[in-house]
């Protein structure tokens, strides 16, 4: 038998804008909790015991940079927007543990439409 795959991947953007730069970005120099985010998030799936099968990555931009902190859970195409301790303790507990993925912290649909196949999306750049 061969080592399993996660069940999860949970994408947390680690995109930080150099200061004064003009677009907002995930991991803010002036706000720590930002920073220690994913850091946070690994040590509570420790803790949990389920870091094996729940395999967070730290990861550039997401290009949801107005709504970040920002994740991405796999499966499912879940974006989880605004994050803090207490919504990454909420989204372990009821999403990744219980199944059942927290609404009120997912992305707004303006934001995170149905995704676009790679073959229309080579139709719409070519203008076929």
């Amino acid at each position: 038998m061969g080592m399993p795959q996660p069940a999860f991947y949970l994408f947390k953007c680690e995109q930080s804008a150099p200061p004064g730069f003009p677009k907002p970005s995930c991991v803010n120099a002036n706000d720590p909790e930002s920073q220690q985010l994913f850091q946070y998030m690994a040590q509570k799936l420790m803790e949990k015991g389920i870091i094996a099968t729940v395999q967070p990555v730290r990861t550039g931009c997401l290009n949801r940079c107005q709504l970040g902190p920002v994740m991405l859970v796999e499966p499912g195409h879940f974006m989880y927007v605004g994050l803090n301790k207490e919504k990454i303790d909420k989204i372990i507990d009821e999403h990744i543990i219980g199944g059942k993925p927290v609404e009120e912290y997912l992305i707004p649909k303006e934001y995170w439409d149905e995704p676009i196949s790679v073959a229309d999306m080579i139709k719409m750049s070519s203008g076929a």
